[in-house]
């Protein structure tokens, strides 16, 4: 029997893919349907829809708050890729990071090389410095390679 966060994750799976890559939800209506907690739909959204397993989990709060998700596929249009890189505004684990550049170069968007390179340049060992200011530093020097390679600008 599979745990309620794989149950959860699998009706948002079938529902993005019901939808052509994008769905809206409202958390407290999911959480009714499975009867439990919105904190639990947050867990999922957390661990299972993330940048480097090619989502974008968009939230907006209040009365007729949403969340949208978002499935992105790496050739698509430079208006997703900066929703991706915009979601490098924070730390990133270096196991997060490795998950990106690994799905850049999967989906053949960047060369082995310059996998090597950004996989070099994020690395804990090449960083030096400690937590939580590594993974900040981390999540900069992504976003600035990310930036260069896909040619996107700041707004």
């Amino acid at each position: 029997m599979s745990s309620l966060s794989d149950q959860i994750e699998q009706y948002l799976r079938r529902q993005i893919s019901k939808y052509q890559g994008k769905v809206k939800i409202k958390r407290n209506q999911l959480a009714e349907n499975f009867d439990c907690a919105p904190s639990q739909i947050n867990y999922v959204l957390d661990t299972r829809f993330t940048v480097e397993n090619g989502y974008v989990v968009e939230s907006q709060r209040g009365g007729g708050g949403f969340i949208k998700i978002i499935r992105v596929t790496l050739n698509s249009e430079k208006e997703v890729i900066q929703k991706v890189i915009n979601k490098l505004d924070r730390a990133i684990s270096q196991r997060e990071a490795h998950g990106i550049i690994k799905r850049l170069y999967d989906n053949d968007l960047i060369s082995e090389r310059e996998s090597y390179l950004m996989e070099r340049a994020v690395h804990r060992n090449v960083l030096g410095i400690s937590l939580p200011e590594r993974d900040y530093l981390r999540g900069r020097i992504l976003k600035n390679m990310l930036e260069v390679i896909f040619k996107v600008k700041e707004d």
